[in-house]
């Protein structure tokens, strides 16, 4: 069972993007940043355990070329070997800062790659992979970026091309072994799913075709791809092999985030947000699944949802038109 503890005030609603909260937990300093768009901003907030806001910041979209508003798609952290990254998407390009959000070290300009613009250029799904940042984009492009262990010399070293629709998501899992290892899977609006293993050269392992319905979230925890559908339902599959082990109707609305720590988190417009025990079958080996835990957060699209601590004791969730960040502990 969780209960409700002190929510933390925002500056203003979230924006409704899909996956929009993003959490760093710093255990050793008894803290946790969170992070929330809201249109041509990012607030980021780090906050005690009893929910008081000790320090914001706000982060802009850089404008680039062009006069029109640079809106933010997503915010993320991103935890590498070495060093640890807050990164900001847009309609513009893609922005990197030290993780406290005090200095940007690198900004890539989205380019078309054509002679006259595209109608919608924007960037959005983030994740580090060793290390290496990876970003989806508009395209169907992924966008690998090597990134040193300090300082500002970041290059982009790979575009990964198994995509033909916009990315939504990108999620990775850490892995110590060497071949046909799946430890990064990517999603797009047609709902389709890509595994890959992870660089230093990235290779295409397996394709899970979509079904006319967009992937908004998708996670990646002991070789199980857990993807969350416009439709409200949640698809587990065996990343090694690309083949669907179970099916959840989850929700009665579209999948807006899905987080695992090691349950898994769902949450979806249609106010609800709900954990999943995972487990595998001693005998068969087959994914197993049962339902723990539900919230309701009331007249509320709920657009974002993470877990607070690695172990899942604690989750947080943001809505639209919700001027705070909601917050629940097990008890």
């Amino acid at each position: 069972m969780f209960r409700r503890e002190s929510s933390i005030p925002l500056r203003g609603s979230a924006a409704s993007l899909c996956n929009n909260l993003s959490v760093l937990p710093l255990p050793a300093r008894n803290l946790t940043h969170f992070g929330v768009v809201r249109g041509a901003s990012a607030q980021l907030l780090s906050a005690a355990p009893e929910g008081v806001p000790l320090a914001q910041r706000q982060l802009f979209a850089k404008q680039g070329a062009g006069v029109s508003p640079a809106f933010i798609t997503q915010v993320h952290w991103c935890t590498l070997p070495f060093r640890v990254l807050v990164v900001l998407t847009s309609f513009k390009g893609i922005q990197m800062y030290e993780a406290d959000g005090s200095v940007m070290v690198y900004w890539h300009a989205l380019n078309s790659g054509e002679a006259s613009p595209a109608p919608a250029m924007f960037a959005r799904g983030i994740a580090a992979s060793g290390q290496f940042i990876c970003v989806g984009t508009w395209s169907g492009r992924v966008l690998v970026f090597d990134i040193p262990v300090k300082g500002p010399n970041i290059v982009l070293c790979e575009e990964l091309t198994g995509h033909q629709a916009p990315i939504t998501d990108i999620a990775t899992e850490p892995t110590q072994a060497q071949d046909c290892v799946a430890d990064m899977v990517t999603a797009d609006d047609s709902g389709l799913l890509c595994i890959w293993r992870s660089g230093p050269e990235f290779k295409l392992l397996t394709s899970i075709p979509g079904f006319g319905v967009p992937c908004p979230s998708v996670r990646l925890w002991q070789g199980i791809v857990a993807a969350g559908y416009g439709n409200g339902k949640v698809h587990l599959y065996e990343a090694s092999t690309g083949s669907l082990q179970v099916q959840i109707s989850a929700h009665a609305r579209a999948i807006s985030a899905l987080d695992l720590a090691p349950e898994l988190l769902s949450a979806a417009e249609d106010t609800f947000v709900h954990l999943w025990k995972l487990s595998r079958n001693t005998e068969s080996g087959g994914i197993e699944v049962e339902h723990c835990h539900g919230e309701c957060v009331p007249d509320t699209q709920v657009c974002g949802a993470r877990f607070c601590d690695p172990a899942g004791s604690s989750f947080a969730v943001t809505g639209y038109d919700l001027a705070e960040i909601l917050r629940f502990r097990s008890v």
